[in-house]
């Protein structure tokens, strides 16, 4: 497996299919028609699209990376570390283990990475109603949103916590850090209109539609199942959608203490 940089991205060039396995993510398997088909550790190469997509996330990525270094440090006081975002198809290994497309994007602490399907957006744009560069960039944001938890040591006490939780409780501790997550990708959204002034009121209702896409009720009821708030891992819309805009108009990472400030 070969990779090449971009825009400050490391971008897997080859994309490899390995064993099917399990990780947290945004469970879209609802969504999800199939999986790549092809046997594990078959590689190709990319599509004419996704290379696309490549390009595009990079663009994204690269602007994350210069909003978070200088917030980070300004504001926690701590220096950030550009992470690596992996474009995958089908299945993929990480330092957390094996991941579908199904299971949607995640971040691996371990290996300071975020994993993208490439089939992603399509599945947002087509099955999600939640189309958009801008609505693509939450996602992208969001996940970097937990590149800065690990940083700051959140997903270390996040994790820690949720071994000796219920699960009921381990379930709130994780919707409490997918908030977080989306509150930090709004002060990206925040930043990156103040320095780069590309951001108008459409992109923002694109990222709010997003987030509204992926809130677990949402998910839910696409599935046909009922919604259940104590089996919920990232939040409903609702709620998700209010995280990211109390990131937008605070611009400060204060604002998104979830732990302490759920509800109000």
């Amino acid at each position: 497996m070969t990779a090449s940089g971009a825009g400050g991205m490391g971008v897997v060039g080859m994309l490899v299919v390995l064993a099917v396995g399990y990780f947290l993510g945004i469970d879209i398997s609802p969504l999800v028609s199939a999986i790549d088909d092809a046997p594990p550790g078959e590689s190709r190469e990319l599509t004419a699209e996704e290379q696309q997509i490549g390009q595009f996330v990079s663009v994204v990525l690269a602007d994350t990376e210069e909003v978070w270094a200088e917030v980070l440090p300004a504001q926690a006081g701590i220096a950030y570390r550009d992470p690596v975002l992996v474009l995958f198809s089908g299945v993929v290994q990480s330092a957390c283990g094996s991941a579908s497309s199904a299971m949607g994007p995640f971040y691996c602490p371990g290996d300071h990475r975020l994993y993208l399907d490439t089939d992603f957006f399509r599945v947002m744009r087509d099955r999600m109603g939640a189309g958009g560069d801008f609505a693509y960039a939450y996602v992208i944001a969001h996940e970097v949103g937990h590149h800065v938890q690990n940083l700051t040591g959140t997903l270390g006490q996040v994790n820690r916590a949720r071994a000796r939780a219920s699960e009921r409780d381990a379930n709130r501790i994780s919707v409490l850090t997918e908030l977080q997550a989306d509150c930090y990708a709004g002060i990206w959204a925040r930043q990156a209109s103040e320095q780069f002034g590309t951001i108008d009121e459409g992109d923002i209702r694109e990222a709010i539609t997003a987030a509204g896409a992926v809130g677990d009720d949402v998910l839910a009821q696409s599935a046909g199942r009922v919604p259940v708030p104590d089996s919920f891992t990232h939040g409903s819309a609702s709620d998700r959608q209010e995280w990211f805009m109390r990131g937008f108009d605070s611009g400060q990472m204060a604002a998104c203490d979830t732990f302490s400030r759920r509800g109000g």
